[in-house]
């Protein structure tokens, strides 16, 4: 049994094929096929049903490719102990972060992660948070910048910064006379959501408890996918939306006139760094962690700053 061999049946099971696997090794098909029955041979088991399209493992190929997956990343440890004795952060560090963070946190930190750190390379994805859970479970990437609390078995959570959860709307809507908003006030079906899936919608309806049955005055039913999209809807067709804090940071003059805080409470959402718990580039997640928390206000580090909105 060898770490290649583990490397492959690991590849397969990411990419549910076994020629896309060979590509991501580097490898020929031939001969990622011949290792992996190498090993099925050793191990005395079949660890793939070669019948079904995606490939998937065997009831007890399962458990196998997770063993596997330890396997792997207590072995890169290996590297990151020399690493951190030489006082050295290098790497390709894989990146997902979910899409209402993205275009607003992503131009505050990762131009200055690699110029602060030239040897690391980092690839980043956006994802819904489910989609991200499962990637960060099957080591497509090393590490995630999503909201939480998450709860999930294996995955540790290193809380960021905590970003306030604001009103936007519309000049002609009632919450242009009221410079605070209570909670109470936006339990209303005249809310711009964005679509399902996002973490930000489910903690917009935790925290107003929206009924979309209500019927609504709005002119469009519309689920959007885009922060930018819900701000343009309520500019041109009336209504409000909740928007994170980042995402007005840099808003005009005009545009913060139509920004309401709340007034019974400072409900937030939570932003943390997520890894496996196994996960073996300590290093790379401790810079990352420091360099995002140097580029958020910094006010916005306190937990204590408000109440954090759950959306699980």
């Amino acid at each position: 049994m060898t770490l290649t061999q583990l490397e492959y049946i690991v590849a397969v099971d990411q990419y549910g094929s076994f020629s896309q696997a060979a590509e991501a090794c580097f490898v020929t098909q031939p001969t990622l096929s011949m290792q992996i029955k190498k090993l099925e041979d050793y191990l005395g088991v079949m660890i793939f049903d070669r019948s079904k399209q995606p490939v998937i493992p065997t009831e007890v190929g399962r458990p196998l490719i997770e063993q596997a997956r330890v396997v792997l990343t207590e072995s890169r440890k290996l590297d990151e102990i020399i690493k951190t004795h030489q006082n050295t952060i290098s790497g390709e560090l894989k990146v997902g972060i979910i899409p209402t963070l993205a275009p607003y946190l992503l131009p505050r930190f990762a131009g200055e992660l690699v110029r602060s750190y030239p040897q690391v390379s980092l690839i980043i994805r956006e994802w819904q948070t489910d989609e991200i859970v499962k990637a960060l479970r099957k080591d497509l990437i090393d590490v995630a910048i999503i909201v939480t609390p998450l709860n999930e078995d294996g995955l540790e959570e290193l809380p960021l910064f905590y970003e306030e959860i604001l009103v936007y709307t519309n000049p002609t809507y009632k919450f242009e006379k009221q410079l605070e908003v209570k909670i109470q006030d936006i339990q209303s079906p005249d809310i711009w959501l964005l679509s399902d899936g996002h973490c930000f919608r489910d903690q917009v309806i935790n925290l107003c408890s929206y009924n979309n049955k209500v019927e609504h005055n709005l002119p469009i039913t519309y689920n959007s996918g885009s922060l930018e999209t819900l701000r343009k809807l309520v500019d041109r067709e009336g209504g409000f939306t909740l928007l994170p804090e980042l995402a007005v940071a840099e808003f005009d003059e005009d545009a913060l006139e139509r920004v309401r805080t709340f007034s019974d409470q400072k409900p937030v959402r939570e932003i943390s760094l997520v890894y496996a718990r196994n996960f073996a580039k300590a290093s790379l997640v401790k810079a990352l962690g420091e360099v995002i928390r140097n580029n958020v206000p910094q006010d916005m580090l306190q937990r204590e700053r408000g109440n954090v909105v759950g959306w699980k």
